[in-house]
Order: C-alpha cells, then sequence, then structure tokens
C-alpha cells in the first residue's frame, strides 16, 4: 500500500477531478481492508501517538480490556483503560519511555479469570519516535496448559524420586537389619557381652543410619521449592571465582583450563551461591569423565537477549541413551554419588527461568549449554520506515 500511496503523490498534480476520486475511493478501500485484517487479529493492538493519545485499537482490544467509554479516541491511553492495574502499568511504562515485553495480569470477569500478556514498544518512523504499540495477547489457555505439563512433570518427577529413595533405603536397611541380627545373636543367652565384639556392628548399623539420613535430606533438597534470592550479578565474575576456586583441582587432575569471557555481558538476576553449585557440579561430573586428564574450556558470550555458558571437557562423552536420561533423578554412571547432581543443575537453571541442553559423543567428550535471559531495560524500537522519494 506505501508503494501504491508514493505513486499517487506523484501523480496527484496531473490527477483531474474523476481520478482524485477514484484514487480517494482505492485509498478508502485499501484503509478498510487494513482495519479488517486488525480487526480479524487474536490479539489486541492498541496504537498511541507521541503525546500518548490513543488513536487506533481493535476488535479484539476492545473485548479483552475493559474500556471507560464507548468514545476513547484522543483519550490517554491510561485514561482508556478501566483497569486500575494495567491503567498504572501503561502509564508508567509510556512516560518513563520504557519498552516492556510479556508483562502478565490477571483479570476478573463475570466470574471468569483472565490471563493477559501486555508488551508496549515504540513505534519509530525515519529515526523518530512517532507514539507506541500497545499488543494484548490472552495467555489464559497457554498458562493453563504450562501448569497442567508442570503437574504432570512434577507427579512424574516424585515417581522417579520415590522408586530411587526406595531403592537407595533398601541397601542401608538391609544392611542395618543383619548388622542387628548380628548382635541378637552375640548376645543372646549372655549375661556379659565383650564390646570389641559387637562394636563393629554398632558402627556399620551408626554408618547405614547416617547413610539414611543423606538420602532423606537429598530427597527433601530435590522436592522442596528453591529459596531464590535473585540479585544484579556479573555472571562472568561469578565463573571467574568458582574456577579459581577448583584450579588446583583441576591441575591434580591433569586437566588444562581454559577461559574465555564476553566482556559485553551486561548483570544478569541471579543467586549467586545456585548458580556456583550447579556449575561446580559439572565441572565435577567434567573431572571424572577425564581419569586421564583433558582440558576443559569454560566461556560466556551473548546471544540476543540471552547469555549463554558453555563448559565443555574432552573426556569419555555420552551415547544418546544416557544424555536422555542425565538430568533425571538418581540416575548415574558412576560407582559413587546420589544421582542427584545433575537433577540440582537442571532445577538450578529453571528457577533462573533459563535453559540448559547438552551435546556429546562416546569418546569425544561433552558440551553443557546454559541459557540464561538478560534483563530487558533497553528499549526495542519498532521500525515504520518513512515514505521512500
Amino acid at each position: 500500500m506505501r508503494n501504491f500511496i508514493q505513486r499517487a503523490l506523484k501523480k496527484l498534480p496531473k490527477l483531474d477531478k474523476a481520478q482524485i476520486h477514484q484514487l480517494l475511493y482505492d485509498l478508502a478501500s485499501e484503509n478498510e481492508r487494513m482495519d479488517v485484517v486488525l480487526d480479524s487479529l487474536s490479539e489486541g493492538v492498541i496504537v498511541s501517538d507521541v503525546n500518548h493519545n490513543l488513536v487506533f485499537y481493535n476488535k479484539f482490544a476492545e473485548r479483552l480490556l475493559p474500556f471507560s467509554s464507548q468514545d476513547i479516541y484522543e483519550q490517554r491511553v491510561w485514561d482508556a483503560i478501566l483497569d486500575v492495574e494495567i491503567s498504572r502499568f501503561v502509564r508508567e511504562t509510556l512516560e518513563g519511555q520504557e519498552s516492556i515485553v510479556d508483562r502478565e495480569f490477571t483479570l476478573e470477569s463475570k466470574g471468569v479469570t483472565r490471563t493477559l500478556s501486555c508488551s508496549i514498544t515504540p513505534l519509530v518512523r525515519a529515526g523518530h519516535i512517532q507514539g507506541n504499540i500497545l499488543h494484548v495477547d490472552d495467555i489464559t489457555e497457554k498458562r493453563g496448559r504450562e501448569a497442567r505439563l508442570r503437574r504432570a512433570e512434577s507427579l512424574a518427577a516424585l515417581t522417579t524420586l520415590a522408586a530411587g529413595v526406595a531403592h537407595e533405603i533398601k541397601n542401608p536397611l538391609g544392611s542395618i537389619g543383619i548388622h542387628i541380627q548380628l548382635i541378637q545373636k552375640a548376645i543372646k543367652e549372655k549375661t556379659s557381652v565383650d564390646p570389641k565384639i559387637i562394636q563393629p556392628y554398632i558402627e556399620i548399623v551408626n554408618e547405614e543410619v547416617e547413610r539414611l539420613n543423606r538420602i532423606v535430606v537429598d530427597f527433601l533438597f530435590a522436592v522442596r521449592p528453591m529459596d531464590t534470592k535473585l540479585e544484579e550479578t556479573d555472571l562472568n565474575q561469578v565463573i571467574a571465582n568458582l574456577l579459581e576456586f577448583v584450579r588446583y583441582e583441576l591441575e591434580e587432575a591433569n586437566v588444562t583450563l581454559t577461559e574465555e569471557f564476553d566482556e559485553t555481558l551486561p548483570p544478569l538476576m541471579l543467586d549467586e551461591k545456585y548458580v556456583k553449585q550447579a556449575v561446580l557440579n559439572i565441572i565435577k561430573n567434567a573431572i571424572s569423565a577425564m581419569p586421564q586428564g583433558g582440558s576443559l574450556v569454560v566461556t560466556t558470550e551473548r546471544s540476543g537477549d540471552d547469555a549463554v555458558l558453555r563448559i565443555a571437557d574432552s573426556g569419555e562423552g555420552m551415547s544418546d541413551e544416557i544424555m536422555a536420561k542425565i538430568f533425571e533423578p538418581y540416575f548415574t554412571t558412576r560407582d559413587f554419588g546420589s544421582g542427584l547432581g545433575l537433577t540440582l543443575v537442571y532445577k538450578v537453571v529453571k528457577e533462573h527461568m533459563g535453559e540448559i541442553g547438552v551435546s556429546s559423543q562416546e569418546g569425544k567428550g561433552a558440551t553443557f549449554r546454559i541459557t540464561l535471559p538478560i534483563p530487558q531495560k533497553y528499549q526495542h524500537l519498532l521500525s515504520w520506515e518513512g515514505e521512500r522519494q
């Protein structure tokens, strides 16, 4: 449509009355078509001018948002919106000249609760802000599906945890039972017992009780929500401090360390102690996978709106079958360990709204990739090209 208008404007001085009339008719038809397209969208769209006055909204926005009156054009956008919380959000965002993506609100209307996602993006033309676009999406069903999926995942995880705990508890309980029988046999029908005879049995029982206690503690840690306290933190510095902490252990294991940090990374919202614990678990697994020594490469970089942390080793690697299970509770390929190390890593990453993945081949090492969101404090401008001359 833009090219059509540009061509029409160039020819305007040469047009007669009938041609101008036809041009206006064509423009009206194109404008009507654009209105139909916008009204057919399944998301709400509200457009304001540079003074924050409402100049356009589509039908879906009218259905999603409670408006203050029927005639809301030329009102300030926040005055046109009846909901107090959304109105305040819009006003603070526009007056603060910010760009906000996916801010969620809960609305109740006629006994129905809906969840709305609101985003505000500046509208730019020829390098200058000409207004703003408020995008409103009804994510009620999406959040419902996510909640059901989380419940299903939690149930599956709890089932796996319960099976793992039952398996872990079985061995120490069996050992305790055997040694209690040995103690009973040693003291049976005796008025006095040499402590040296039963002391080894008691020590084993105490060890197994402590083992049971660790199993229960690990189980509770796996199922309880984390008390994360997110603060603006330099990811590079956190990883650098951790690597300095394990440097001696790496040297003793004959592992060569390579560090590459992206200095352009902005601060992230992190709980430093949990991030350190998660990365430490990955590094310890990497050391175990390189019994004869090898190399460990730790890098950070920015990828769009995310920070990416990679931890790559040159160890034994993993098969596809093992990779599919490594984050499951109590799954381990080692003769030692609880099998909860990478479960903790997965949980920490999810608590930070991040993602974790692993790539590996047997005999060719493994690479863990952790993606963490970068706080959105900067405007994302939606370009609106001016007419080309």
